[in-house]
């Protein structure tokens, strides 16, 4: 994405905001990004705590006023307090494990002389990848109401991540 690493020096306020909330979180400091470009958003990345980094597009930092940012940071904070982003990688693993096996089933298994292993080969075929997504947005929705109520404990403030989702959704609609 061509995130470019920022030190506190570089953009005092968006590291200050990153830092005082991470001491609220009781977390340690992730590596705070920044990207050059005119689309909203901001995320989280790493496998644990120790090993994190927030990245924020210029877009957002334009968009949204101060706690509205402080507000969605923290839910990006909470992403990386829950072990979402491991949790959200070991669901995608399965999810591609179950539609391999799948695959797998119907191309070994499947397609003999008897057409109900066939036909069973085949439902496997087509049910196992649609299960295995809808397991996997299950998961990630939880984590993103988990995030948002971490959001509203970390800030005490829910209204402001309410303002800065409306905000963002307000845009998206006008520029698709």
């Amino acid at each position: 994405y061509g995130a470019q690493l920022v030190k506190k020096q570089d953009v005092p306020e968006l590291y200050s905001i990153v830092e005082s909330l991470a001491i609220k979180a009781n977390l340690p400091m992730p590596k705070v990004y920044v990207i050059n470009t005119e689309m909203a958003n901001a995320f989280a990345t790493g496998r644990n705590p120790k090993h994190a980094a927030v990245a924020v597009t210029t877009g957002i930092m334009n968009i949204l006023n101060k706690k509205e940012l402080e507000a969605v940071l923290a839910h990006e904070l909470t992403h990386i307090k829950n072990y979402d982003i491991l949790t959200g990688t070991i669901a995608a693993t399965f999810a591609g494990a179950i539609t391999m096996l799948a695959r797998m089933a119907f191309f070994f298994g499947g397609g003999r002389d008897d057409d109900r292993g066939g036909a069973g080969a085949l439902l496997l075929l087509i049910l196992a990848p649609i299960a295995a997504v809808l397991i996997q947005l299950a998961i990630s929705r939880s984590r993103e109401y988990a995030a948002d109520r971490g959001s509203a404990e970390v800030t005490g403030r829910p209204q402001d991540l309410i303002s800065a989702l409306e905000k963002l959704h307000g845009i998206a609609k006008a520029r698709p």
